[in-house]
C-alpha cells in the first residue's frame, strides 16, 4: 500500500515536507563537514611552520574520514529496520559531541620535525575524527533513507538529486569561510559557532526520526527495502575509483601549485575544494548547467594550454590562479560527469558513494604520502593532468589527419631545445631575438603544440601522447639551472646548482626553495665568506647586524630560518649564533661543505641549530637571550603568518631584552605583510623602523637582493643607533588590523599587494 492511497490521494503535511526535511539536513551536515576542514587545519597550521603541505596531508585525513563515514553508512544499510538505523545514528552523533567544542588535542605533544605527517594525522584523528566521520556519513545515509521513505514516489527513484544539495551546502560553506567566517570571527568564535551548528543538526536528525516513525504509522510497517539489482562487476568499480581519484589528486596538486608562491592560507585551500564540490553539483543535476559535450571541448583546450605552461613561472599570480583553477574545474567536471553517467540503481547507492570515497582517498594519498617519497619534484600535478586525457572518448579509427597533427606536435615539442641550443652556439643571432627571452620563445612554440593537441581531442590516446610530449619539453626547457642536487621534504623542495658569476670570482652555488632563490655562495676563496643576496652587508639585514655588532665584541645572535647559512658569515670569535629551523633537510644541506661553507668555514666558532617550529622552540629560550634576533622563515615565497602575530612579536621582544633588536624580513612578491606587522608592533608599544633596499645594477648578479625589513626594539634606546640614518623610516599610521593567533586576514594582504 502506498502512502498516497492511505490518504485518498492527499498527502499529510508531514509527508509533503519530507523532501524539505531531508534536503535541509543533508545541506546542514555538508556545511558543517566542509567548514570544519579549513578551521581545524588553520588551528594546527602554526605548529608545523605554516607549510603548504599541512593542507594536503590534512586532506588525506579528511578523505579517510569521509571513507570511514561512507563505509559506516554502507554497513548500516544491513540493518533491516529503518527506525533502528536512525536510532543508531543518533546515538553515535551524541557520543561524538563529547569532542565539542573543537580544539587541537595536545596528547602527542609537539611534532617531531623529522616525522610530521604521522603526528598530524593522529592529532587530527583524536581532535575531530569521530564527529567528522559521523557527519560525513550523512549524505549517502540520508539518500538511502529517502529512497525507502519515498517508495511509490517519482523522486524516490532518483535520490541522487539530494547529492547535489549536499555538495551545494559544502560549496557555500567553503565560500563563506574566507569571505565571511575568517575575516569576521576569531578562531575561538568559529569553534563555538560550529559546535552550535552541530547541535542544530542533531535536532534535525531527531525530526527525521519522527518522519520515519510517521512513514511506519501510515503503512503499519517499516518502509520496504529496495529491490536488489544485478551486482556491479569489478571493472566498473575500478572505473568509478579511477574517475574519483583523478579529480582528488588534481585538487591537491593545484592547491600545492598555488600555495607554494602565494600563501598557505585558507582561501587558497578552499578555492580548489569549492570548485571540486561544484563539479559534483553540476554533474549530478538532472539537467546539468554545462552539458558533457561542452565540457569535452572546453576541457581539451584548457588542458593543452595548462600542460604547456605549468612548468613556467609567471609574475602574475592572477593569471596562474585563473588558468589553473579553470582547467582544474573542467577536468574535475569531466570526470564527475562520466561518473554520473555510470551511477547505479538506488539499491547500490551506498556502494557507489563508498567507492567514490575510496577513489578520493587514493588520490589524496598519492599526492600527500606517496609522491613526496618517489618524486624529488612536484611531478604529480602535471602527471595526473596528462593522465586524465585517457578518460576522454576514444573516438573512431586513427586517420591520416591524426598522424599529421601528431608529427607536427612532435616537431614543435623539440623545437625549443633546438632553438635554444642554436642561439647559445651562435651569439650573432641574439639581436634577432632581443625582444624575447628564450622561455618566452619556448612558450610560444609549445603553444603551437597545444593547438595540435586540441585538434586531435577526439582520440584519447593520440591526445594524451601529444600532452606527454608537451609536458616533457616544457619541464626540460623551464628547468632553469642544471641542478646538482634536488631534495624534497614535508616542508618543501630544495635545489642546489652551480652557476657562473664573473663578478664573484666565477662559480657560485645557488639555493632554490620552491621557486624562490634563497641563498648563494661564491666558491672562489676571495669571496666565499661574503654574505650574499638578502644578507649582504649593503642590505637592511646586513646593516642591522653590523650596527648591533658595533656595540660589543660579543653579540648573541638568533636567526629564524637557516637557508644556505649566510648569516653565519657574520659570526665573530666572541659572538654566539643559533639558527632556528623547522626542516632537518635544510640544516643538513647548509652544513654540507660540498654545497655551502658559511657554517663550516666562515663562522668563527661553533654554530648551533635548534630544530622545530620557531614559535615552539623560541618559547623555550630565556628572557633577554639575544642581542639580535632575525626572523627570516620562508617556504618558497610564503611567510608563515603565525610568526608575525601580536603574540609572536611579543615573544621576540621578550627574547631581546630592553635594548636588543628584532629584524623582521618582510620581502614578499604577492602579499602585503608589512602593515599588519607594523600594527602589531605598535599595539605592543615597541619602537620600530622600516627600510626598503633595491639591489644595485652595478653589482654581481648574486651579490645582493632587494629586501624589505622592519626592525623593532622594546625601547627607543634599542634603536638609537638607527635613528640618525634617514634610510630607516617610520611608516605612516595604518588602519590595518594587526594579526593575532586568533585572527589572520591573508585575503586582505593579497588585495593590498595587488590592487
Amino acid at each position: 500500500m502506498s502512502q498516497t492511497s492511505v490518504t485518498d490521494g492527499v498527502e499529510p503535511l508531514g509527508v509533503r515536507l519530507t523532501p524539505l526535511i531531508f534536503g535541509l539536513a543533508i545541506f546542514t551536515s555538508a556545511m558543517l563537514v566542509f567548514s570544519v576542514q579549513p578551521m581545524i587545519t588553520k588551528l594546527v597550521l602554526p605548529v608545523l611552520g605554516g607549510s603548504p603541505s599541512v593542507w594536503n596531508t590534512a586532506m588525506v585525513f579528511f578523505q579517510t574520514g569521509l571513507l570511514a563515514g561512507y563505509a559506516y553508512a554502507h554497513l548500516l544499510q544491513k540493518v533491516a529496520s529503518l527506525r533502528l538505523q536512525v536510532g543508531i545514528h543518533l546515538v553515535l552523533l551524541l557520543i561524538a559531541a563529547i569532542f565539542l567544542p573543537l580544539r587541537v588535542n595536545g596528547l602527542l605533544g609537539d611534532p617531531d620535525p623529522a616525522a610530521p605527517i604521522g603526528w598530524l594525522l593522529v592529532t587530527l584523528a583524536i581532535s575531530v575524527g569521530l564527529p567528522f566521520a559521523i557527519l560525513s556519513a550523512t549524505a549517502p545515509l540520508l539518500q538511502a533513507w529517502y529512497a525507502r521513505v519515498r517508495v511509490g514516489h517519482a523522486d524516490g527513484q532518483n535520490p541522487y538529486v539530494l547529492y547535489a544539495a549536499s555538495n551545494l551546502g559544502s560549496f557555500l560553506a567553503l565560500l563563506a569561510y574566507p569571505v565571511l567566517i575568517e575575516p569576521l570571527s576569531s578562531l575561538s568564535g568559529q569553534r563555538w559557532g560550529w559546535s552550535v551548528g552541530y547541535g542544530l543538526f542533531v535536532l534535525m536528525i531527531v525530526a527525521l526520526g519522527l518522519t520515519v516513525w510517521r512513514a511506519r504509522a501510515l503503512t503499519r510497517s517499516d518502509p520496504p527495502r529496495l529491490a536488489s539489482t544485478t551486482p556491479i562487476d569489478w571493472r566498473e568499480r575500478g572505473i568509478w575509483v579511477l574517475l574519483a581519484a583523478a579529480p582528488s589528486s588534481l585538487m591537491l596538486g593545484v592547491t600545492a601549485h598555488l600555495t607554494t608562491d602565494v600563501a598557505s592560507a585558507p582561501f587558497l585551500w578552499i578555492l580548489p575544494l569549492a570548485l571540486y564540490l561544484l563539479t559534483f553539483v553540476i554533474a549530478f543535476q538532472s539537467r546539468p548547467w554545462i552539458p558533457l559535450p561542452i565540457t569535452l571541448i572546453v576541457q581539451s583546450a584548457l588542458l593543452a594550454v595548462t600542460v604547456s605552461m605549468v612548468a613556467f613561472r609567471s609574475s602574475s599570480w592572477m593569471l596562474i590562479l585563473v588558468v589553473h583553477l579553470t582547467t582544474f574545474f573542467f577536468t574535475a567536471l569531466l570526470c564527475h560527469q562520466l561518473l554520473a553517467g555510470r551511477r547505479p540503481p538506488p539499491d547500490r547507492l551506498t556502494e557507489f558513494y563508498l567507492l567514490l570515497s575510496v577513489g578520493g582517498m587514493l588520490g589524496g594519498v598519492f599526492n600527500a604520502l606517496i609522491a613526496p617519497v618517489i618524486f624529488n619534484m612536484v611531478w604529480e600535478y602535471p602527471l595526473v593532468l596528462v593522465a586524465v586525457g585517457l578518460a576522454r572518448p576514444r573516438g573512431g579509427p586513427f586517420t591520416l589527419r591524426h598522424g599529421y597533427f601528431l608529427l607536427a606536435a612532435a616537431f614543435l615539442a623539440v623545437m625549443p631545445h633546438i632553438l635554444m641550443e642554436v642561439i647559445r652556439q651562435n651569439e650573432s643571432l641574439w639581436p634577432y631575438f632581443q625582444n624575447f627571452s628564450t622561455l618566452q620563445m619556448a612558450s610560444i612554440i609549445l603553444g603551437g603544440a597545444a593547438i595540435c593537441a586540441f585538434l586531435v581531442r577526439d582520440k584519447a590516446l593520440v591526445f594524451t601522447g601529444v600532452l606527454v610530449m608537451i609536458a616533457l619539453s616544457a619541464q626540460h626547457v623551464a628547468r632553469g639551472y642544471d641542478w646538482s642536487l634536488t631534495e624534497r621534504s614535508f616542508f618543501g623542495i630544495m635545489r642546489v646548482a652551480q652557476i657562473e658569476d664573473p663578478g664573484m670570482g666565477g662559480p657560485v652555488h645557488v639555493l632554490m626553495h620552491g621557486t624562490t632563490l634563497h641563498g648563494a655562495q661564491a666558491r672562489h676563496p676571495d669571496h666565499a665568506c661574503d654574505p650574499t643576496m638578502y644578507y649582504a652587508q649593503s642590505t637592511p639585514i646586513g646593516q642591522a647586524t653590523w650596527v648591533v655588532q658595533s656595540r660589543s665584541p660579543g653579540v648573541r645572535m638568533g636567526v629564524v630560518g637557516l637557508g644556505a647559512g649566510a648569516m653565519a658569515a657574520y659570526k665573530r670569535p666572541g659572538d654566539t649564533l643559533t639558527f632556528f629551523e623547522i626542516d632537518p633537510m635544510v640544516d643538513r644541506m647548509a652544513r654540507d661543505p660540498r654545497w655551502f661553507t658559511f657554517i663550516s668555514d666562515c663562522a668563527a666558532g661553533p654554530v648551533q641549530t635548534v630544530l622545530g617550529d620557531a614559535r615552539l622552540t623560541l618559547a623555550q629560550q630565556p628572557d633577554a637571550a639575544f642581542d639580535l634576533l632575525v626572523i627570516d622563515a620562508f617556504s618558497s615565497d610564503v611567510v608563515p603568518t603565525h610568526l608575525l602575530t601580536v603574540e609572536a612579536l611579543s615573544d621576540y621582544l621578550r627574547l631581546v631584552g630592553p635594548t636588543g633588536v628584532v629584524v623582521l624580513h618582510l620581502s614578499n612578491r604577492n602579499l602585503d605583510i608589512t602593515l599588519p606587522t607594523v600594527a602589531a608592533a605598535r599595539q605592543l608599544g615597541a619602537a620600530e623602523r622600516h627600510r626598503i633596499f633595491y639591489e644595485r645594477a652595478d653589482q654581481p648578479d648574486m651579490a645582493e637582493a632587494s629586501t624589505e625589513v622592519l626592525i623593532m626594539s622594546p625601547t627607543e634606546a634599542g634603536l638609537a643607533d638607527f635613528v640618525s640614518d634617514p634610510g630607516w623610516r617610520v611608516i605612516a599610521d595604518t588602519r590595518v588590523r594587526p594579526w593575532t593567533d586568533d585572527y589572520v586576514n591573508l585575503w586582505g594582504a593579497l588585495v593590498r599587494a595587488n590592487f
